[in-house]
C-alpha cells in the first residue's frame, strides 16, 4: 500500500482521557495528522493509576500509550486570547475537529459546532459525549463506567441474578467501542465532503453505545422480556453453552445448528447412543428432555482436560471455543498470525507492545507508533504554521504556552 487512508487529513483534537483521544488515534494509525492539544499542566488521564498500567506503570504509560500513539502533542492554554488565536489558526488549517469538551465550556470558548461550523463550512465538527447532545443531562459529566456500564444497561444485564453488587466493569470497555463507532462517523463525514464539499457535525453518545451493544437484550425488552445474565446452557440447544473440564477449565460451544452437529459431535466423543437416543433426535427433543441431555454432555466434559477437549474438538468442523484468560490470548497461534498485538519501537527507549486497531487493509495492521510527551510538537507544529520564534517567545511570554 503505497499511502494509508487518511493520509492528507488533519485532526486538530481538543479531548481527554480516553473515549475520544481513541478515536483520534484510529484515524491518526491510518495516517490523519492529529494535533492534539493538551493544557499547560497535560491531560489528567496522564497521571491516573490503574492496572499497573498507568501512571503506576514502571516505565511507558501504556494506557496514555495505547489512546494517543501516532498523534502530535501541543500544549496551549486556551485561557488566554493568545492560545485562542493559536487554535484559531490550527482550525484554519483542520479536516476535523475532534472534541469531549461538554457544550457549556464548548460555548464559552467559542468552540461550539454552530460557530465553527459557520466559520468553516468543510470542517467536519466530531464530539463524543457522554448522554448525547439533548434532554435534561447533555451537559453532564458521562464516563464509560457511569454512562455506559451503569446508567447503559450492561451492569444489569450481564450481573447474574441473586448476586448483591454488580459487576465492575473492565477498563474503559465503553470508551473504546464508543472511539470505533466516532471514528466511523469521521471517515463517513469526510466521505461525504469528498461528494458535496461540505462538513459535518458527528455525535457518538456512550449511552448510545451502549444500547447498541446491548441491541439483542433491547429487543427482548421492546418484546415484553426481562433481559439478565445467565447461567450455564439455560437455552433450549444445550450445545449452545459453557461446559467445565476434569480440570475446571470451560469449552464453549456455539452448535447453533444444532441437529447439523449433533451426530458428528456424538460420534467425535465416542457417543453413539446419545445421537440414537430418541429423546435427543433432535433440536426440539433435546429442548424438551434438555436437562437429561445438558447432564449427560456435562458428565462428558468432566471426564477429559482442558487440553484433551481442545485437541479432540479440533477435529470437527464446528464452531467452539476454549475459554482463555488474557494471558493466553497473548499467545494465541490466531493473534500471533494476524498481528493482533504490534511492537512500538523507540528511538533509545524501551520497546513494548499494543493491541493494533482491529480494521486492516490489504491484510496488514498498521504499524503502532509511539504516543507524543506532553506539549513534545509544540514549537514544531508553530514553525509549521508559519510563526517565526519571536512571535513563538511571545505566546511563552503571554501564558499561552508553558
Amino acid at each position: 500500500m503505497t499511502s494509508h487512508a487518511f493520509e492528507g487529513i488533519r485532526v486538530v483534537e481538543l479531548a481527554q482521557w480516553v473515549f475520544v483521544p481513541v478515536a483520534g488515534a484510529l484515524l491518526a494509525d491510518w495516517g490523519a495528522d492529529v494535533i492534539r492539544i493538551e493544557r499547560p499542566e497535560g491531560d489528567p488521564y496522564r497521571a491516573l493509576s490503574t492496572q499497573g498500567i498507568g501512571a503506576d506503570a514502571n516505565g511507558v504509560n501504556l494506557s496514555v500509550a495505547l489512546a494517543n500513539r501516532g498523534k502530535r502533542s501541543i500544549a496551549l492554554d486556551l485561557r488566554t486570547d493568545e492560545g485562542r488565536e493559536v487554535l484559531d489558526d490550527l482550525l484554519a488549517t483542520a479536516d476535523v475537529f475532534l472534541t469531549n469538551f461538554r457544550p457549556g465550556a464548548l460555548r464559552r470558548l467559542g468552540l461550539d459546532a454552530d460557530t465553527l461550523t459557520e466559520r468553516h463550512p468543510s470542517l467536519v465538527y466530531a464530539r463524543g459525549h457522554g448522554y448525547g447532545v439533548r434532554g435534561p443531562d447533555a451537559e453532564m459529566a458521562g464516563y464509560d463506567s457511569s454512562a455506559f456500564w451503569a446508567r447503559g444497561g450492561m451492569a444489569h444485564v450481564l450481573t447474574p441474578p441473586g448476586q448483591d453488587w454488580p459487576l465492575n466493569q473492565r477498563g474503559a470497555m465503553g470508551d473504546r467501542n464508543g472511539a470505533m463507532a466516532l471514528a466511523f462517523g469521521m471517515a463517513a463525514a469526510l466521505l461525504r465532503r469528498a461528494r458535496s464539499g461540505r462538513g459535518s457535525v458527528v455525535d457518538v453518545s456512550l449511552l448510545g453505545t451502549a444500547i447498541w451493544t446491548l441491541s439483542s437484550d433491547v429487543l427482548s425488552a421492546l418484546a415484553g422480556g426481562a433481559p439478565r445474565a445467565s447461567g450455564p446452557s439455560v437455552g433450549p440447544n444445550p450445545v449452545v453453552g459453557a461446559y467445565r473440564t476434569k480440570d475446571g477449565r470451560h469449552i464453549q460451544l456455539v452448535f447453533l445448528q444444532s441437529d447439523r452437529y449433533w451426530t458428528p459431535f456424538c460420534e467425535l466423543i465416542g457417543r453413539e447412543d446419545l445421537a440414537a437416543d430418541p429423546r435427543f433426535a433432535s433440536l426440539a427433543d433435546r429442548g424438551v428432555h434438555r436437562e437429561a441431555c445438558v447432564a449427560a454432555l456435562a458428565e462428558e466434559f468432566e471426564s477429559r482436560t482442558f487440553a484433551e477437549w481442545k485437541d479432540l474438538l479440533g477435529r470437527l468442523d464446528a464452531p467452539w471455543a476454549p475459554v482463555q484468560s488474557v494471558e493466553e490470548l497473548l499467545t494465541d497461534p490466531q493473534v500471533e498470525a494476524n498481528n493482533y498485538l504490534g511492537d512500538v519501537d523507540v528511538d533509545g527507549g524501551p520497546s513494548y507492545r499494543l493491541p493494533t486497531v482491529p480494521v486492516q487493509f490489504d491484510e496488514a495492521p498498521p504499524v503502532p507508533r509511539r504516543a507524543p510527551e506532553h506539549g513534545e510538537h509544540t514549537e514544531q507544529i508553530l514553525l509549521d504554521l508559519g510563526y517565526d520564534w519571536d512571535r513563538i517567545t511571545t505566546l511563552r511570554d503571554a501564558g499561552a504556552l508553558p
